[in-house]
């Protein structure tokens, strides 16, 4: 047999052919679709886990303590689960309110805007905790707006199936009063802080209330701009009580932190009006 004859050809020199793959177009998509299956958890995972939160939730919560394990189930086979990014809106004020939300993971911020294009910050609230009630009960439109400060993951409760739950559990509704209560009794208070306190008097009590408690200094990483949010004032004139009192040596402003050297002037602050 002569070499034209040959049944491989030479390819030119720095050139090379892969050989061609002999799997048809169905196996290759079949083979990408094992693949990416056994890269991605089965759908049924995640849904269990959202599930035994959403049970631990509803167990952990006042107003559905009442409940026996059946009926914290049949509850949470209503619900809905949503996620949200960080800084995502939930609502605003005026938006429809047809549901209440529990947060399973993050923390969500309640706050009011003002004529001033302000926001007035209510209240941070972490896991565990509800909002939404009031729109829920009385259908009318939300009375506050609801941010997602982290990433969240929220349970949501229709109102036509909360209602149904209030109208079969008594005691649920006597739970959920105690809750409004307290959020109005604490919106009653900032209002007055507002209305008669001075700004040192407010910021002192922003301070007090947010702090961690632990060893040595109290430390806070909440901005200048959060602060007059939670006091109702400007920044400016919170950036000038801040300097003020770091001079005085009550607290110390350092790299974005806010560190509380002796809470107890900002308790005598307080205590004085």
């Amino acid at each position: 047999m002569t070499q034209s004859s040959s049944i491989h050809q030479l390819e030119p020199p720095g050139r090379y052919t892969p050989p061609r793959s002999t799997k048809t177009r169905d196996e290759v998509r079949v083979a990408g679709a094992l693949m990416q299956r056994s890269l991605t958890p089965p759908k049924s995972i995640f849904q269990n886990a959202t599930a035994e939160r959403v049970r631990k939730l509803l167990e952990k919560a006042p107003l559905f303590r009442v409940l026996d394990e059946k009926g914290r189930d049949d509850l949470a086979t209503h619900a809905q689960s949503r996620t949200f990014a960080a800084n995502q809106s939930i609502f605003r004020v005026g938006e429809p309110g047809h549901c209440m939300m529990g947060v399973v993971v993050g923390i969500v911020r309640i706050s009011l805007p003002t004529r001033k294009g302000r926001d007035l910050i209510l209240a941070d609230l972490p896991a565990g905790e509800f909002f939404g009630e009031i729109a829920l009960l009385d259908g009318e439109p939300r009375s506050a707006s609801a941010t997602a400060l982290t990433n969240c993951e929220l349970l949501v409760l229709d109102r036509r199936d909360m209602l149904s739950f209030l109208e079969r559990s008594p005691t649920a509704c006597l739970n959920l009063m105690q809750l409004l209560s307290g959020r109005i009794r604490r919106s009653d208070e900032r209002m007055a802080e507002i209305a008669f306190f001075d700004l040192p008097a407010r910021l002192a009590r922003v301070l007090l209330r947010c702090r961690v408690q632990g060893h040595g200094p109290l430390k806070l990483s909440l901005s200048q701009r959060e602060l007059a949010e939670m006091s109702g004032a400007t920044r400016e004139n919170v950036n000038r009580c801040l300097r003020e009192w770091q001079r005085r040596g009550i607290l110390e402003l350092k790299n974005r932190w806010t560190i509380i050297l002796k809470p107890e002037a900002l308790g005598a602050l307080e205590e004085n009006y």
